[in-house]
């Protein structure tokens, strides 16, 4: 008989894979939802900590993830969709894949978001070549916590947790890809 935990985890994890099938969304009614998720969670970032403000007024670009299903049994996986900013105004739609091995167990939903400092980290960004290893360079979003935050090479990313327990000690990574609007 299996644990429920071990049922819950391989729901996660089925739904984290499926969802990297699904793309950014075709559709009008689509693409508005997706922006009405994102400026939600934009809002529910500058909830969690006001100092974040700075960012959003001063960066030159943002991509906002509002959900990011992550999943693993040793071997994870993350996908996500989201929306570019820029000075505030939609440009264009992102995805998010991430995959990670390690001693990793679980699975969770968070929101990111990448700022961009200048026009060439966006510019980097919309051209696929930006990647990363997540795990080494986001910064977890509570009260405060982005007053100590930098840019680095252009980019700051920030997360939120939205749900799950992941527990985690592995090396991946994030790939992007953009489309205008």
């Amino acid at each position: 008989m299996r644990s429920p935990l071990f049922t819950v985890l391989s729901a996660v994890l089925a739904a984290t894979l499926l969802s990297a099938c699904s793309g950014l969304p075709k559709s009008e009614a689509g693409r508005a939802s997706l922006e009405h998720s994102s400026r939600a969670a934009v809002a529910r970032f500058k909830a969690r900590d006001p100092s974040m403000r700075e960012f959003f007024n001063q960066g030159y670009a943002y991509a906002v993830f509002p959900s990011v299903g992550k999943g693993a049994i040793g071997v994870g996986g993350a996908y996500g969709t989201g929306v570019v900013f820029e000075r505030g105004e939609a440009i264009g739609y992102c995805d998010l894949t991430q995959g990670s091995i390690g001693f990793q167990l679980g699975g969770q939903a968070y929101s990111e978001i990448i700022f961009f400092e200048r026009s060439s980290a966006l510019r980097h960004f919309k051209s696929g070549n930006l990647e990363f290893a997540a795990q080494a360079s986001a910064v977890a979003v509570s009260a405060g916590a982005s007053a100590d935050a930098n840019y680095e090479n252009g980019v700051v990313v920030f997360t939120m947790s939205t749900g799950g327990l992941m527990f985690e000690a592995s090396v991946g990574g994030q790939k992007f890809n953009y489309e205008p609007k």
